[in-house]
């Protein structure tokens, strides 16, 4: 966006041709009022046409060009200023056995988290996110970062049993994320802890101690419980019995209790359309408010009128000079 940071300036241009105008009638009026006889018409080449153009309007345009300069045309760029603070965000996706059952069609439960969990990532703006992974024990895999491009890989790196222990580890999924958030001085700091089953491993047994420590380092936790109702199909990989069938064993009211020590939600989903609409629930829940800050930049631009002026004037003074000193 171009404009002038002194417009009123500008008021000089009508005065300028007033100028113009009264210098070029008075001119003429000298000429006519000599009292000398007529004289011969003048011999009319190149140089003298030149002569007879050049030295007045050349001036008048000098003069056009150091009004815009003196206007102080500039240039103006604008942009946003993101917020000092946003939220920190610890995912934690349960990589046990258990995520290969394949009632989230057309993906098993561990595909189905991991691409729910990467739209939400992409939603995101100004917010620190990590991922941690758990089975039998828990496994930082990627610390709070801006960089939404490694989370991203992460979350699409994570693989079944990733851990390399048997078992479902919520408590110790629950204290690795707090670890990584308790020092944050975001605003707001939330675990999203994603299972389709129940804690049956790790050192931390006591979920709702370990939940209200969480509480006390003001962190909010989201447990999402993924997990069709009834057995689930789940592929084995032998060819002699391809297909092997698990007992549910979400164990809901844990997960409710560890959400609301915390401030945080319980939701269950039971297909992916459910999950994607969890996830969606929490990117609103969760949103960083604040008033969009623009800044502008100028860059000023007289130059553009100030040297073409001048030249123009040292031109005419040395023509005057030189080329023109003999025209009569």
């Amino acid at each position: 966006m171009n404009l002038f940071k002194h417009p009123w300036v500008l008021l000089l241009m009508p005065l300028l041709g007033l100028l113009a105008g009264l210098a070029r009638s008075q001119s003429s009026r000298r000429l006519s009022s000599a009292g000398m006889p007529a004289p011969l018409p003048p011999l009319r080449t190149p140089r003298t046409r030149l002569f007879a153009i050049l030295p007045f309007w050349g001036r008048v345009l000098a003069m056009v060009l150091l009004v815009f300069a003196l206007a102080r045309p500039q240039k103006a760029s604008r942009g946003e200023v993101p917020p000092a603070e946003g939220i920190d965000i610890m995912l934690a996706l349960d990589t046990s056995g258990s995520m290969a059952a394949e009632d989230f069609h057309p993906y098993n439960r561990l595909e189905a988290a991991k691409k729910a969990a990467s739209d939400f990532v992409k939603k995101r703006r100004n917010d620190r996110i990590g991922v941690t992974v758990f089975g039998g024990t828990a496994l930082l895999t990627c610390p709070l970062t801006l960089d939404y491009q490694s989370v991203l890989e992460m979350l699409e790196n994570a693989y079944l049993e990733m851990t390399r222990a048997p078992g479902t580890a919520v408590g110790d999924a629950i204290v690795t994320a707090v670890n990584h958030l308790k020092e944050s001085k975001a605003k707001s700091k939330i675990i999203v802890l994603l299972t389709d089953g129940r804690s049956n491993s790790g050192l931390v047994t006591d979920l709702g101690l370990a939940a209200k420590t969480a509480a006390a380092f003001d962190i909010k936790i989201y447990t999402i419980g993924t997990a069709g109702k009834g057995r689930a199909q789940v592929s084995t990989g032998d060819p002699s019995q391809p297909v092997a069938y698990i007992d549910e064993d979400l164990d809901e009211p844990t997960l409710r209790e560890i959400a609301g020590l915390t401030g945080g939600e319980f939701y269950r989903a039971k297909n992916y359309l459910e999950l994607e609409k969890i996830y969606a629930r929490i990117d609103t829940l969760e949103k960083t408010k604040f008033e969009a800050k623009t800044y502008t930049n100028y860059a000023d631009l007289y130059m553009y009128f100030l040297a073409p002026a001048l030249a123009l004037l040292a031109l005419l003074f040395i023509l005057e000079r030189t080329y023109f000193r003999t025209v009569p």
